[in-house]
């Protein structure tokens, strides 16, 4: 098996349990904060973060399909979720440990919170529109 199927396989690994990380992120959100803020709020940030991470290499297999069709484009749509998960995210977390006990939208940190999370639905909208375009271009490659 070459190292290229070999990185795909492990993409694909990390695709399956990126998706199974925003599951347990739906339920530690959804049910386990239920019962115990605190509890749900570590699992919810947990998750997400391990979901970020298991993405990366799905997002590196996207950037070396879609290169050839987009250069910068890719590079640009591989260092989006990069500043997510190492620049927001952090942020994100901090503010929602500093708000405790009380929920972050509860808390004087809820205008800040409600900001750095608008940046976050940005660059995820600017990463979805640069896919978007790179599948479009890598459609018109005659290569």
């Amino acid at each position: 098996m070459t190292s290229a199927a070999s990185f795909q396989r492990f993409a694909g690994f990390c695709a399956v349990m990126a998706g199974a990380s925003g599951f347990a992120y739906a339920v530690s959100f959804l049910v386990i904060s239920q019962n115990d803020a605190r509890m749900g709020a570590m699992l919810s940030g947990f998750f997400l973060a391990a979901g970020g991470l298991y993405t990366s290499a799905v997002w590196a297999l996207l950037y070396e399909r879609l290169q050839p069709a987009g250069g910068g484009f890719a590079l640009w749509m591989l260092l989006l979720p990069l500043a997510g998960e190492f620049g927001v995210q952090p942020i994100l977390a901090s503010l929602k440990h500093q708000a405790l006990p009380q929920e972050v939208v509860e808390s004087v940190f809820r205008d800040r919170f409600a900001a750095w999370h608008g940046v976050a639905s940005v660059l995820y909208v600017i990463q979805s529109v640069l896919g978007l375009l790179l599948v479009w271009l890598q459609g018109r490659d005659p290569h």
